[in-house]
């Protein structure tokens, strides 16, 4: 973990967290850290001993978990994202989510992006501080109505002023 967030930019871990976080605080870690194969999940990309990037998700309710992933700056945009949150969502249908769950930054189009070529019928909406998204995942996905589809698009997120 720290050698993925020491290889992030500023603005990538102003993005992946939402906040300026120059060190992983002790707090943060303990946060961060537990993995636990039920309720906490991840999986991570490697270049030999280097790690890359990591995708993690945190069951909050039965059949929803929060989502996040971090890929240091020289591997970002090489597809290494979009593996890692495949991954992540595969192993968080075998562990019985359906949906998915994320804050994402309006600035943050890379990972808003992916999201769209990835997940089409992932639901979006800005909430004034961030874009929340919500991802049906396996047979989930296949719940989601023509309905569910217009309303997301209707009202769509505006970026900030």
């Amino acid at each position: 973990m720290d050698t993925v967030f020491a290889g992030l930019s500023v603005r990538s871990r102003y993005l992946r967290f939402h906040s300026p976080i120059p060190v992983l605080t002790p707090d943060l870690r303990r946060v961060l850290l537990p993995i636990d194969g039920h309720r906490r999940l991840a999986v991570a990309a490697w270049c030999g001993r280097v790690p890359l990037g990591i995708a993690r998700v945190t069951v909050t309710a039965p059949g929803t978990a929060d989502i996040a992933v971090a890929v240091v700056d020289a591997w970002q945009r090489r597809g290494l994202g979009r593996r890692l949150l495949a991954a992540v969502a595969r192993l968080a249908e075998r562990a019985g989510v359906t949906e998915l769950q994320g804050a994402v930054l309006p600035d943050n189009v890379a990972m808003l992006g992916l999201v769209r070529r990835e997940y089409p019928l992932a639901l979006r909406h800005f909430d004034g501080d961030a874009v929340q998204l919500r991802i049906p995942i396996g047979s989930a996905a296949w719940t989601i109505t023509d309905e569910d589809v217009y309303a997301s698009l209707l009202t769509p997120y505006q970026l900030p002023r």
